[in-house]
Formats: C-alpha cells, structure tokens, sequence
C-alpha cells in the first residue's frame, strides 16, 4: 500500500508547482506584453509554453490522480460537497487553461514570425487581452480549490 504522507507530499507539490509556474508564467508574460520590445516578446512566449509543458501539464495530471486516490485512502466519499466542488472548480480551471495553452502558442508563433522593427499585429494584441482575461478565474478557481482542500467545509449538495 502506498504510504498516505508521501502521496500526500506528491499531492501538495503538485498543487504548487500548478500555482507557482501559473503565477510566475502569468506576471512574466504580462509584464513582456507591457513591454514594446518584440525580442522580450518572443523569449517570453517561447518559456512561457515550455513552462506549462514541463510543470504544469505534470501538476495537471498529478493532481486529479493524487486526489482520487488521497480521499480514498482517507476515508472521504468523492460525494463530499467539499470535495464535488474541489472538483468542478478544478473542471472550471481547466476550461480555462486549456485554450490559454492553444493561445500561447498562437502568440509565441505571431512574435517569431513578427519581423523585427515591425510591430505585432492586432491578432497578436487580442490573443494577449484573452490570455489575461481567462487567467483570472483560473487564479482564482485556484485558490479557492486550495481552500477547499484544506478547510474542507460542509457544503451540502
């Protein structure tokens, strides 16, 4: 049997890691497209999408699976209303990062292609005002989810 405090270790890891690159992703790539330098732009983007592929998509997966997994070995039935909502709010989040992950790429590809000394088109602006727009529930479903996970609160469905 898995020993429940190592799980438990993985899970809270992965949770962070998911916080920590999103909010560090996030203020670079804002503070980048604030920016007019076309060269920050592009170094900015090209890290910004390996970053959600090497610690972010992990965490992605990690965290469903160690949960599961955690609530069982507790004790918690997954009908939990603390738990359920842990749950949808993750689904929420997910619904959000999944076309942010798509939108990156478009703007990483828009900046390479951008030849230097010209500006970025319009395409480029809007897909930057949607990335900002659709981090914030995303934060947010975060952060409540991290309350949920350690409050556990009686919600009754």
């Amino acid at each position: 049997m898995v020993d429940y405090f190592l799980l438990k270790t993985v899970h809270i890891l992965s949770s962070t890691l998911l916080l920590g690159t999103g909010l560090g992703t996030a203020f670079h790539g804002w503070m980048a497209n604030r920016s007019t330098s076309l060269a920050a732009r592009r170094v900015v983007n090209r890290n910004v999408v390996l970053a959600d592929w090497l610690f972010t998509a992990p965490a992605v997966i990690v965290q469903p699976v160690t949960g599961v997994w955690l609530a069982r070995l507790a004790g918690f039935p997954l009908s939990s209303g603390w738990l359920v909502a842990a749950m949808l709010l993750y689904a929420v989040v997910g619904a959000c990062w999944l076309p942010v992950v798509g939108i990156q790429i478009a703007m990483r590809r828009i900046a390479d292609d951008t030849p230097e000394g010209a500006s970025l088109p319009p395409r480029y602006h809007r897909l930057a005002r949607w990335w900002f727009a659709l981090g914030w529930p995303a934060f947010l479903g975060v952060i409540v989810i991290f309350w949920l996970m350690t409050a556990k609160p009686e919600i009754a469905l």
